[in-house]
């Protein structure tokens, strides 16, 4: 994938046209829809796969291998769009209607997404919240006639090396307050895995690096382990594809372990891991949840989230190793 998507890159080769999708959210938005972006690819051999997303996400899509350019979009109202209006548009960003307005100031020959009332002269299917998100991206270009499959979501590792291979990842962070588990807890798990003789690596963003060395502290951790500020995204998902253990909530290294073929234990609450979860059909991957929903932008960790004892997770944190580790044999 080259860089930019400028108006000369978008017209200069020998492609038979543009199909831009927009998915300008984080890094488990753009994992859940690789399928989807797969499927075009599939679909449209011929034309340029141009994919709207944030700059960060630069070092994913290059790994998702069915994408041509990357389109710096930051988000709703942030597609500057100065190429020839695209053969198709399609709409990997939500249930619309603002990203739908987005695609259609494009000029686009086709559009493909869901229906909204907003959009009365707009045809699609009406949006099923039940849907896993994986499974809705490849329903909706299903609608259009476009073949796409739900199990084509791993990734290849990252080429580029790093000294953290082959250690556990605890990751305690989460976007949403209502998805981060006790930092105490995490810390419990990670002490009771070094002591089992594990490496521990601890990981997050530049604002978790307090809460980071704050679980690397109470679990009697070298700080030179804490990578939590001190990663870019390839980095961080090189070290999750080299992992033997990825450990965290429902946040964006879960996806990427799921992307890698990472085994993890991923603690859900307050949405179920039916709609966000690692697949059934990976069962390296081990999702935690109590069975009862919340609110997903709640300020303080859900209740459900809290009924997850460390003791439990430990417990899965194991067996999930133990398994890993006869595979290998």
């Amino acid at each position: 994938m080259t860089d930019d998507a400028t108006e000369t890159d978008e017209t200069s080769d020998d492609t038979d046209g543009t199909v831009l999708a927009l998915r300008a959210l984080g890094i488990g938005d753009l994992l859940t829809a690789v399928p989807a972006l797969r499927a075009l690819r599939k679909s449209f051999p011929h034309k340029r796969i141009v994919l709207a997303a944030p700059e960060h996400l630069r070092p994913l899509a290059d790994l998702v291998e069915a994408v041509d350019l990357l389109h710096p979009t930051a988000g709703v109202g942030g597609l500057d769009w100065h190429g020839a209006a695209p053969d198709l548009a399609v709409n990997l960003h939500g249930e619309g209607p603002r990203s739908a307005f987005d695609l259609l100031g494009t000029d686009p020959d086709e559009l493909i997404t869901h229906r909204h009332p907003a959009l009365p002269g707009v045809a699609g299917p009406r949006w099923r919240p039940e849907l896993h998100e994986i499974d809705r991206w490849c329903r909706l270009l299903e609608q259009r006639g476009l073949s796409a499959d739900p199990t084509d979501l791993l990734l290849a590792p990252p080429p580029r090396p790093t000294p953290h291979a082959g250690t556990v990842v605890v990751h305690p962070g989460a976007r949403e307050a209502a998805n981060r588990w006790p930092a105490d807890r995490f810390a419990h798990v990670a002490r009771e895995l070094q002591d089992d003789g594990q490496e521990i690596t601890i990981t997050g963003s530049h604002g978790e690096i307090a809460l980071a060395r704050s679980v690397a502290t109470a679990a009697g951790i070298a700080p030179w382990r804490v990578m939590a500020g001190r990663t870019d995204l390839e980095e961080l998902a090189a070290i999750v594809a080299s992992a033997r253990l990825v450990v965290c909530g429902d946040t964006g290294v879960a996806h990427l372990a799921t992307a890698f073929g990472t085994p993890s234990v991923v603690l859900f609450g307050p949405m179920p891991p039916t709609l966000w979860g690692p697949p059934p059909w990976r069962r390296r991957h081990r999702a935690l949840w109590a069975g009862r929903r919340g609110d997903p932008h709640g300020d303080k960790p859900d209740p459900g989230l809290l009924e997850l004892e460390w003791e439990d997770v430990l417990e899965r944190a194991r067996d999930t190793l133990s398994i890993a580790e006869r595979r290998l044999r």
